[in-house]
């Protein structure tokens, strides 16, 4: 089994095999010892898939299992949600030496880790990521949060599990839509950090490499978290196409999924830096390309108004001021602080009417 450790505040690894999903119980009594009760929290397309296989490895482990099925879907990572989580974690007597195990993708794994964080001021938990999107960026790094009508991921803690237990092997269920949105985040840190890796996915399809590539993700988040784990610099690089996504997301009433908001957020910002001068019109079209190649949508169609006006709502808006990270070629991108009054020019530029 290929372990990854995350130095993080509160060290832990990331634990990667496919198989892996039935060797929880004795992964999590070596992360959490005094845990003798696990509340795990799914959601309803997971759990018909794994929530037993899951449970039956803890009871194998000799844990107490209380299984929450919560809705899928972003609509309802919400406070709403996260309270009667707690209400049932409370109601079950549940104590700081019992655990909560994540099972699902990013909603499930966001809100669970914020029950976690803040059920008695804090319990231990870990994240099993049934995702591709989740496997390769969500799970890792300790940003955990809900939803408010107002804007995406606005109240949350930082928190880090005990461990991430990734199995690759559930990704065989996955349907194709959230295959490709995961691919989205693949991209990004290509974008990012990495031509060759970014390179690599036009020329061998993620499917065909993926211990690979979530080995390569998970390893790049960590090198951004070991550096910056509050996310009050250098981290915000992993935010490469989310500010524009996340409006699109906002936009839509949450019907497209995170990573095709993305997927768009990245080829508005690229066109808008190459209409800026900023980035190459061949790396701008690669890009799109590989976007495009993974079945992905690269047009936002929602009016730079309203866009704009999602965009405030962002965490990375502070006063009158707004950070965007901006790629300057393949495999670079810069940080870059511009007044909010621009958004709309920035979004103009990148194709949105």
């Amino acid at each position: 089994m290929k372990r990854i450790m995350i130095p993080a505040s509160s060290a832990y690894e990331v634990w990667m095999e496919g198989g892996a999903l039935a060797r929880t119980g004795s992964i999590l009594r070596e992360v959490c010892p005094r845990a003798e009760r696990v509340f795990l929290l799914t959601d309803d397309h997971v759990a018909p898939l794994y929530a037993e296989k899951t449970a039956a490895s803890l009871r194998d482990a000799g844990i107490q299992v209380f299984l929450y099925v919560m809705p899928h879907g972003e609509k309802h990572k919400t406070i709403g949600t996260w309270q009667d989580v707690l209400e049932n974690m409370c109601g079950l007597r549940l104590t700081r030496g019992d655990a909560l195990a994540a099972l699902g993708g990013g909603v499930v794994g966001d809100l669970g880790g914020f029950a976690a964080a803040t059920y008695q001021r804090g319990i231990d938990y870990v994240q099993i990521p049934t995702t591709l999107l989740a496997m390769v960026d969500s799970s890792v790094g300790g940003k955990t949060a809900v939803d408010l009508k107002s804007g995406k991921n606005q109240v949350g803690a930082f928190y880090q599990p005990r461990a991430v237990i990734c199995d690759p092997e559930t990704l065989g269920t996955l349907p194709e839509e959230e295959y490709r949105c995961g691919c989205a985040e693949v991209i990004k840190y290509g974008m990012i950090g990495d031509a060759d890796f970014f390179r690599s996915l036009g020329g061998k399809p993620v499917r065909d490499q993926l211990e690979k590539v979530i080995a390569t993700c998970v390893e790049m988040k960590r090198d951004y978290v070991l550096q910056d784990e509050y996310d009050r610099g250098l981290r915000m690089m992993l935010n490469f196409g989310h500010t524009f996504g996340h409006a699109c997301e906002a936009c839509s009433g949450f019907s497209i999924l995170h990573g095709q908001g993305v997927a768009m957020g990245m080829a508005v910002m690229a066109r808008s830096a190459c209409a800026r001068g900023l980035l190459a019109a061949e790396d701008r079209d690669a890009l799109i390309r590989l976007i495009r190649q993974y079945g992905l949508p690269t047009e936002a169609s929602w009016p730079a108004e309203a866009m704009t006006e999602a965009c405030l709502a962002d965490k990375k808006a502070t006063g009158k001021n707004i950070r965007i990270v901006v790629p300057t070629g393949i495999g670079r991108c810069e940080i870059v602080s511009i007044p909010t009054g621009e958004i709309g020019t920035w979004l103009r530029q990148g194709g949105v009417q």
